[in-house]
């Protein structure tokens, strides 16, 4: 049975979702806010590309030489009972844990099967688990079917970044959009939009219906949509 999926981001009212240049006690009290909203979906599963979770693994390298003789691509699973999970979408395998944990949930790490032995070699060593997400590219549909197969997940949060978050929305796979709208405009053009599809993947926009808006507090809007019946 496919997981319930929800997308949940936060952004400027212009629609931008990445926060440097903002006022540290401002980006810090709507981090606060963000995550508590988050909290209310009681999710077992979240979900993040490769740059947010850079930023919460907090290493910059891993050590190379580790594996003995090419590892076989499939799945490595060392904790299929943990009380959540943190998957990360890092097709290359770049991101340098140090534990194979992230904010109290055990990390899952989706590479493409192009990864580096050294790289599964590393995992392993310091027991992070992993799975192949594709030969090359990363099929988000096959993704969700294994996590809810072979770790029992049943609610799966997004939290970005924006083109992890538009292709989980392009895919036809999210069951609900939640975005916390916070009362400043960025305007930088450059900077990447909440949900972010290449042109290459893009086939046509995602029509939803509104379910809630709530005022937060400090003056953000909080707007939860579902996908029509």
């Amino acid at each position: 049975m496919k997981p319930y999926v929800i997308c949940h981001m936060m952004s400027s009212i212009d629609g931008h979702a990445l926060t440097d240049g903002w006022e540290r006690p401002f980006k810090k009290a709507a981090g606060d806010l963000y995550e508590a909203l988050a909290k209310t979906f009681n999710f077992d599963t979240w979900i993040c590309g490769r740059v947010t979770m850079q930023e919460i693994a907090h290493g910059d390298d891993y050590p190379r030489g580790l594996n003995l003789s090419p590892i076989p691509r499939t799945d490595y699973f060392a904790d299929r009972n943990a009380s959540s999970y943190a998957v990360s979408i890092d097709p290359h395998g770049k991101v340098a844990w140090k534990t194979n944990q992230a904010l109290g949930s055990h990390v899952v790490e989706v590479v493409a099967e192009t990864v580096a032995d050294d790289y599964l070699a590393y995992l392993q060593s310091i027991q992070v688990s992993y799975m192949f997400g594709g030969k090359i590219d990363i099929d988000l549909a096959y993704v969700v079917e294994t996590l809810s197969r072979e770790l029992g997940s049943k609610r799966l949060v997004v939290e970005g970044g924006p083109h992890v978050s538009g292709a989980f929305v392009n895919s036809g796979l999210v069951d609900e959009v939640s975005v916390l709208i916070l009362p400043l405009i960025d305007g930088r053009g450059e900077h990447p939009a909440s949900f972010e599809v290449s042109t290459e993947a893009w086939t046509q926009p995602t029509y939803l219906k509104l379910v809630s808006a709530e005022v937060q507090s400090g003056g953000g809007v909080w707007l939860r949509y579902s996908r029509p019946e």
